[in-house]
């Protein structure tokens, strides 16, 4: 039995807003990173493996948030961020604020097994990245005039934004699965926001705010806004809330998603799989970009509330 889930992003996502072009390249581009996910799964693969095939091929998409879709700094820059969880063992690792490395997603994986650390940054993470091989890319790789039209809208007003001005979207990307040996994965990655200073970090590389694993329990993946779930510790309070309170998977990720976050005044979503194999994907805002797969489950993405 195995299950997966990915999304790429939550906000005010309206059907109003996205021409039917639009809707087709992130439905196709969503249901190709689900497909990578699953065939891993599907041959018997680890739900690590799974994972990151998932977010890698998001990554390489200009469409989100993540990798190739970065959104600008302040200083016109991209600092991006990512992390990866191992259930089985609770083995992990993440990178922030890293610049011109194709998939951090890698280099988070790469923390996680191949140093003893946990989360690396800045030039340190990308000394990393170098010794090991990973790709880079230059900063025309990670240019898109939709990105840039952005960030000259916002800067202007020297304020900082999510993702999208107009549409007020959270821009992040994440994948949660589950293996045939019953082992728990996660993975999330993103660009962070337009136009911030001072190398913000948000949510995404921190482990139990934005990314968590635990065979026990859960896997699960965030994105929002990120200084919230950072306050919420969103994806570890979901794991607490099964581990000693015994709720279920789709309880857990409702009390925290619709009450917690909202009292707090945090918008955005989860996506999140248990050891059962059941998967929920839950927002509090008008859409999240998703899709589901597993073995007793067809292949399905999704857009709208």
């Amino acid at each position: 039995m195995y299950s997966i889930a990915i999304h790429g992003g939550a906000g005010t996502i309206l059907k109003s807003q996205l021409t039917a072009d639009m809707e087709k390249a992130y439905s196709g581009s969503l249901f190709a990173a689900l497909q990578a996910g699953e065939r891993i799964l599907k041959e018997g693969g680890a739900a690590l493996d799974a994972v990151t095939a998932a977010v890698k091929l998001l990554e390489d998409d200009p469409l989100f948030n993540a990798g190739k879709g970065s959104v600008f700094t302040f200083n016109e820059k991209h600092e991006m961020d990512a992390s990866i969880m191992n259930g089985a063992n609770r083995a992990c690792g993440a990178v922030a604020g890293v610049s011109n490395v194709k998939n951090p997603v890698l280099l988070a994986r790469m923390v996680m097994e191949q140093t003893e650390h946990v989360l690396l940054s800045g030039e340190g993470a990308e000394e990393l990245a170098h010794e090991k091989g990973l790709v880079f890319e230059p900063d025309s790789y990670f240019f898109s005039e939709f990105r840039h039209r952005q960030w000259k809208q916002v800067h202007q007003s020297g304020t900082t934004s999510l993702d999208h001005l107009d549409e007020k979207k959270f821009g992040t990307v994440g994948a949660v699965a589950l293996d045939d040996q019953g082992n728990l994965a996660a993975a999330t990655s993103t660009g962070g926001m337009t136009n911030k200073k001072y190398n913000r970090i948000g949510d995404t590389p921190l482990i139990g705010s934005g990314t968590y694993a635990n065979n026990e329990t859960c896997a699960v993946s965030c994105t929002g806004h990120g200084e919230f779930f950072i306050r919420q510790v969103t994806a570890y309070d979901i794991s607490c809330l099964m581990e000693y309170r015994g709720l279920s998977l789709s309880e857990a990720c409702t009390l925290v998603v619709k009450n917690k976050l909202v009292e707090l005044g945090g918008e955005g979503g989860v996506i999140a799989v248990d050891r059962k194999g059941n998967i929920e994907m839950v927002f509090n805002s008008e859409g999240m970009y998703r899709g589901r797969a597993g073995s007793n489950l067809p292949a399905e993405v999704a857009i709208y509330g």
